[in-house]
């Protein structure tokens, strides 16, 4: 799905990881940790396009990223769902339509995607919220309603970072069995995280690797929970 091999990237010429070398599977399941600011966020960036390697090769569905204009990391990204740290969302307008947003830029939306939208609502339990506007959600909502968004075109590869940072332990847990399940249904996911107790709660719903970015490098921190 997504590999990386001996990968660098450096900001303003000072290094921030190096030598770095790691392949997604298609149904695998990870856990990135590391310290603030070691580049867990900037790995998932690389991962997922955004940005580019300053050393190695990133390879995305067996194309480098390196030969790929802004249309082909567009494309690839729709394969690609990102439940971003900060949880973004257009203030203006209701929680369902910023869900469904994906597929308006994508020229998608179409009554079949309205039921499947309808669907994935429920999913992540926020069917009665579908008409509030994001400032009247909570955190745990939002944090919910963010995977909601990444989900919405079916994707192959569910990055997350930090996805339980702002919410309380058992909205944490729900936001894990959520997770769990989709890569049950066989989807890839990589979960960015400081917290270690969620990690340590996973060990008994999912077989994961857990790897972990100190010192500049990607080490294996062991095959399983």
């Amino acid at each position: 799905m997504i590999e990386l091999d001996n990968v660098a990237y450096s900001y303003s010429g000072a290094a921030l990881f190096s030598g770095l070398s790691l392949q997604l599977a298609p149904g695998s399941f990870h856990f990135l940790t590391g310290p603030s600011g070691s580049g867990k966020t900037t790995f998932l960036k690389l991962c997922y396009g955004a940005l580019r390697a300053t050393e190695g090769r990133v390879s995305v569905f067996d194309t480098d990223v390196a030969d790929m204009d802004r249309d082909a990391v567009a494309f690839a990204r729709r394969r690609i769902g990102v439940v971003h740290q900060d949880c973004q969302f257009l203030d203006h307008l209701p929680l369902a339509e910023n869900v469904a947003l994906p597929l308006t830029v994508t020229g998608q939306a179409s009554v079949d995607q309205v039921d499947n939208l309808r669907e994935l609502l429920t999913w992540v339990g926020l069917t009665a919220k579908a008409d509030a506007l994001p400032p009247e959600l909570s955190g745990g909502e939002r944090q919910r309603a963010a995977l909601a968004r990444a989900l919405i075109l079916s994707p192959d590869v569910i990055l997350a970072d930090e996805p339980t940072g702002n919410v309380d332990w058992e909205m944490s847990q729900r936001l894990l069995r959520l997770l769990v399940e989709l890569n049950k249904m066989g989807k890839t996911v990589m979960i960015a995280t400081h917290d270690l107790m969620l990690i340590r709660a996973a060990k008994s719903l999912v077989p994961a690797r857990i790897l972990r970015i100190a010192g500049g490098t990607l080490q294996s921190a062991g095959a399983d929970l």
